[in-house]
């Protein structure tokens, strides 16, 4: 078999992090993980190619060549995705669709125009897959309610890309997360108990990518690396530690979890000791109410400034996920975003309009109330949404907009990184290399922020204050301003809404109705 893994294009985001990584040459932030590893979960004799959109052209020739291509996306690459479906049907190419966008309440997805569709996690479907197709009788939809075991899941197979292309590698140590929140599906993907990889596991993966020559960032891209606690004490970080020091610190990592991380400092002091130095946090409102309303049980009844503080002064920098939508959202939630946003030093604050994905409990709970609307882009950096929110869209729409002008315009950016810096204890060791694409980078950027924008005598203000107070952190600082600059090209981006607003929960009801 001759096998062509397709990874669709992503929207520019603020998650893409595009016009930042122009600056060192990148053109993506992470590789197609779950591809990679499918990759290494098939037939060893098989020829296998991979192209990653947000990195590479796909060609016809590429399409032509394979007898299956293998396509994995989320939600938010979907515009993409069915671009890659449409041009295989073209070229009479079979398609194996997998990932978020095939699955989950969005079946309709071309279900007559996939050939195979792998709806869950691959480890025990996609051999059933195989086999199946060896024998000439592949069924056209594979799926399990069960969720599979992940300590033989294999080593992505890294010699199928580019590293140069990207600006930091991914490792999954675990699946699944303890906690419900009402707008999230990742339990309903992957389950409440966190399915975990042996430390030989996590070893040998990072050995892979030693041995490729990488030497930046990785990224754990669990969705909460937390979720066991206990072995991540008792195996897991004691083994990276040991390695980390043996190889002389060769990456800096980071990581998604939870708030209540501020709560373990033994968790935090060993994670920092393994070369963790940052990780994202899902904060999403300073309002108790909408806390509650969406049942995030670790942000609720505690000081969220206080556990942001006491993360940074450990050595790992928050960043953190804000969502405004939400019903028990005042209309004072927009200032109240802003405010809490600066105050706690989350300079990479990723806010974002409320969704409902399918098969969520707040799904469920809005098509009771007949609030849901058609379309949903699964990206919630643009804005829009899939539901009628009680203040109404305009309302939402607009307060979103204002958001994330303020905080990404230069002046309360630059603000934020220094009162980020002022509570930064880092603690990691890592041997970075510094090359001239470093310095190239810096050069361009300095020229981009310090001689161009409007905001240059801001970013001039930032850099001499770090280098008088943080000059240890002068390289991190560049890097959030570069970063800065990204996010406020993305904000400019986001449209105000037109038209009418609703304003009445009467009114939204009648609009479901019509739109349903």
């Amino acid at each position: 078999m001759k096998i062509l893994l397709v990874y669709p294009r992503y929207p520019d985001t603020f998650w893409s992090f595009r016009h930042a990584l122009k600056f060192l040459f990148k053109q993506a932030t992470f590789p197609p993980l779950g591809l990679l590893t499918v990759a290494a979960m098939l037939p060893k004799e098989w020829e296998k190619k991979l192209v990653d959109l947000n990195t590479t052209n796909l060609s016809d020739r590429d399409i032509e060549w394979a007898d299956y291509v293998f396509i994995s996306a989320m939600v938010a690459q979907d515009d993409s995705a069915r671009e890659v479906v449409d041009r295989c049907k073209k070229l009479g190419t079979r398609i194996v669709g997998g990932g978020p966008v095939f699955s989950l309440g969005y079946e309709e997805f071309g279900h007559e125009d996939i050939d195979h569709l792998v709806s869950n996690e691959a480890e025990d479907l996609l051999p059933l897959f195989v086999e199946d197709l060896k024998k000439g009788c592949a069924r056209h939809v594979y799926a399990s309610e069960h969720f599979p075991d992940i300590s033989k899941t294999p080593v992505p197979l890294w010699s199928l890309i580019d590293l140069k292309k990207y600006q930091a590698m991914s490792i999954q140590y675990s699946r699944g997360c303890p906690f419900d929140c009402e707008f999230c599906d990742i339990v309903i993907m992957n389950g409440h108990v966190p399915r975990t990889k042996s430390a030989t596991q996590i070893i040998a993966e990072l050995d892979a990518l030693h041995d490729m020559g990488w030497r930046a960032s990785v990224f754990f891209v669990d969705d909460n690396f937390i979720g066991n606690k206990r072995k991540l004490k008792a195996e897991i970080l004691p083994a990276i530690i040991k390695w980390m020091e043996e190889k002389n610190h060769p990456f800096a990592l980071f990581t998604e979890g939870s708030i209540n991380l501020a709560d373990d400092e033994e968790l935090m002091r060993l994670m920092v000791k393994a070369g963790f130095d940052t990780v994202f946090v899902g904060i999403e409102s300073p309002n108790e109410e909408s806390l509650i309303e969406c049942n995030k049980s670790p942000n609720k009844n505690r000081d969220l400034l206080a556990s942001v503080k006491k993360i940074h002064n450990h050595g790992l920098q928050v960043q953190g996920g804000f969502i405004l939508g939400f019903d028990s959202d005042p209309l004072s939630i927009f200032k109240s975003q802003i405010d809490f946003i600066q105050k706690s030093g989350i300079v990479t604050a990723m806010v974002g309009v409320l969704m409902a994905p399918p098969g969520t409990k707040l799904y469920k709970r809005l098509k009771e109330e007949n609030r849901l609307l058609p379309g949903g882009t699964g990206d919630n950096t643009d804005g829009s949404t899939n539901f009628i929110p009680r203040m109404g869209h305009e309302t939402l729409a607009r307060g979103y907009k204002h958001v994330v002008d303020t905080i990404y315009a230069p002046k309360p950016y630059y603000e934020r990184i220094r009162t980020f810096l002022r509570e930064y204890r880092p603690g990691t060791r890592t041997r970075m290399r510094f090359s001239p694409v470093h310095l190239i980078a810096w050069l361009r950027s300095t020229w981009v922020l310090g001689v161009q924008e409007q905001g240059r005598l801001h970013y001039w203000k930032l850099i001499l204050w770090t280098v008088l107070r943080k000059p240890k952190s002068f390289r991190l600082s560049v890097t959030l301003a570069v970063q800065g600059l990204h996010f406020r090209k993305v904000a400019e981006t986001i449209r105000q809404p037109a038209g009418g607003d609703i304003q009445t929960l009467e009114q939204a009801t009648e609009m479901a109705g019509r739109d349903n």
